[in-house]
C-alpha cells in the first residue's frame, strides 16, 4: 500500500464556519450564565432564611425549657452564650449571629444597628436590593420578624 502524498486537513472555510459556530452558541449561552448567579445569590437568601428561622425557633425552645422567657436573658447553644430577648436570639452580634453561627456563612456581610440584624449578600450590584433583616421581639410571646426582600433579579 502506497500513502498518497496529499495533505488533508481542514479548509480555511470550514475552520471560519466552526468559529462562527462557536461565537454563536457563547453569545447564547452567557446570558443564561449570567442570570444563574442571581437566581443563586437570590437561593441563598432563602437559605440564610431557612437557617435565621430554625436557630430562632431552636433558641426559643431551649429558653422555654430553661424558663428563659423574659425581657433578657442567655442561653448556651453549641458552647456559646446566646443573649436573648423574650425568648428569641437578640439582634445583636451576640444573638442571632451566634445562634445561626452566621460568621461560617461566605459572601455576606452583616451589621447590626440596635435591635435588628442585616444580612447582605456580597457580589450584588445593589447590594440594599437583595437583603434579610432580622428584628428580635420588642414585647413577650411574639417571634422576632425576618423579611428578605431579594428576588433573582434584585440579587443579579
Amino acid at each position: 500500500m502506497k500513502r498518497s502524498s496529499k495533505q488533508a486537513g481542514f479548509t480555511l472555510v470550514e475552520l471560519i464556519v466552526v468559529i462562527v459556530i462557536l461565537g454563536i452558541l457563547a453569545a447564547v449561552a452567557l446570558p443564561r450564565f449570567v442570570g444563574l448567579q442571581g437566581d443563586a445569590r437570590f437561593a441563598k437568601g432563602q437559605a440564610i432564611v431557612g437557617t435565621l428561622n430554625s436557630a430562632a425557633a431552636l433558641a426559643r425552645s431551649t429558653a422555654l425549657v430553661r424558663n428563659q422567657n423574659g425581657a433578657t436573658g442567655t442561653i448556651v447553644m453549641q458552647g456559646a452564650n446566646v443573649a436573648l430577648a423574650y425568648g428569641y436570639p437578640t439582634g445583636a452580634a451576640a444573638g442571632i449571629a451566634v445562634a445561626a453561627n452566621l460568621a461560617t456563612i461566605d459572601g455576606v456581610t452583616v451589621t447590626y444597628a440596635g435591635t435588628t440584624a442585616t444580612i447582605r449578600l456580597t457580589g450584588v450590584t445593589t447590594p440594599a436590593n437583595c437583603q434579610i433583616t432580622y428584628a428580635q421581639p420588642t414585647v413577650a410571646d411574639t417571634p422576632p420578624t425576618i423579611t428578605y426582600n431579594g428576588s433573582a433579579t434584585n440579587c443579579g
